[in-house]
C-alpha cells in the first residue's frame, strides 16, 4: 500500500485534501506543526497527526500542503530522512520551476495543480455550482507535470492527484515550465488582473448613477455569453457595434506588446522566484 505523508495537513488546503484521501485506500500520515492546524483537523475530519521524523522514512510520497514560500526550506529540513525512490508532491509550479526544491537523484519531484471548475459545465444539484474551488461536488480538470522521477512516479502522482482534487474530468501532462506559464501567468498575471479590472468597471459605472444591481446583472449576464463566444462554446459572434467597440478599446486598456511582455520565459520566471521566495 502507497503511504503519504501529508504535510501541512490542518491547513485549509490540507483539510480539503485530508477529506478526499479518507475516501481512498492510501495510508496517509498527516503532519501538522501547529497547534490550530491540529484542532481544525481533528474537528473537521476527526484525524490525528503523527510525529514527522517516524512519518518521513517509511512514506512513498510527501504531499506539500505548504505554502509556495516555505516549500524549499521545510523541504531542505527532511529530504536526508526520505528513502531512495520516494517522491515529493507539491501543489504547484513555482517552487520546482523556481529551483527551489532540494536535490537528490533519488528523490522524484511531481507538481499538480487544480483547473477548478470551469465556467461552463452541466453539474446537476445545487450543490455542485455552488463549488467554485473543487475538490467537492463540481467536477474539474488538473494539470500534471514530473520534474524528475520515473514514468512510474508520474502515474502514481497523477492518481494522488486525481484523488485529492476529485471529482476529477480531465488530467493534462504538462512540463513544470508549461504548468508555470499557465500560473501563475496565464491565471493570476492576466486572469485575475482582468477579473478585478471588470470589478473596478462595475463599480465605477454605479458610482456614475447605475443601481448596483443592475450593473451586477448587467455584466455578470454579458459575461456569460461574451465568454462563450471567446472561447467557443457558443455558436455565435460579437455584434458589429461590439467589435467596433472592441478596436477602439484595445488601445486604450491594454499596451502594445503585453502579451510578450507577460509571457517571456525571464518574466515567467521572475514571477515564480518572487512567489517561492527565491527571488
Amino acid at each position: 500500500m502507497t503511504r503519504i505523508v501529508l504535510l501541512g495537513a490542518g491547513g485549509k488546503m490540507g483539510v480539503r485534501l485530508s477529506a478526499n484521501l479518507m475516501k481512498s485506500s492510501y495510508s496517509v500520515d498527516h503532519v501538522e506543526v501547529t497547534e490550530e492546524g491540529r484542532r481544525r483537523l481533528a474537528d473537521e475530519t476527526g484525524l490525528d497527526c503523527v510525529e514527522p521524523d517516524s512519518a518521513y522514512p517509511l512514506a512513498d510520497v510527501v504531499l506539500m500542503a505548504v505554502p509556495d514560500n516555505l516549500i524549499g526550506a521545510i523541504s531542505e529540513g527532511f529530504i536526508d530522512q526520505l528513502k531512495p525512490g520516494a517522491c515529493l508532491m507539491v501543489l504547484d509550479a513555482a517552487a520546482p520551476h523556481a529551483g527551489e526544491m532540494p536535490h537528490r537523484e533519488d528523490i522524484a519531484v511531481f507538481a499538480t495543480h487544480p483547473c477548478h471548475p470551469p465556467l461552463f459545465r452541466n453539474d446537476v444539484g445545487e450543490h455542485a455550482q455552488g463549488d467554485y474551488f473543487g475538490g467537492v461536488a463540481a467536477e474539474q480538470n488538473i494539470v500534471c507535470g514530473l520534474l524528475r522521477g520515473t514514468e512510474d512516479h508520474y502515474t502514481l502522482c497523477e492518481d494522488i492527484a486525481r484523488t485529492i482534487f476529485a471529482p476529477v474530468r480531465r488530467s493534462h501532462r504538462c512540463t513544470i515550465e508549461q504548468m508555470a506559464i499557465l500560473e501563475p501567468a496565464l491565471s493570476e498575471t492576466v486572469g485575475a488582473t482582468l477579473a478585478l479590472a471588470l470589478r473596478d468597471a462595475t463599480d465605477e459605472a454605479v458610482r456614475r448613477g447605475v443601481p448596483k444591481d443592475a450593473a451586477m446583472d448587467f455584466i455578470v449576464g454579458h459575461l456569460g455569453i461574451e465568454m462563450a463566444i471567446a472561447f467557443d462554446q457558443f455558436d455565435g459572434v460579437f455584434s458589429d457595434g461590439a467589435y467596433k467597440a472592441i478596436e477602439k478599446a484595445k488601445g486604450v486598456i491594454f499596451q502594445d506588446g503585453w502579451l510578450d511582455r507577460v509571457f517571456d520565459p525571464d518574466a515567467v520566471l521572475a514571477s515564480v522566484k518572487e512567489i517561492s521566495g527565491s527571488a
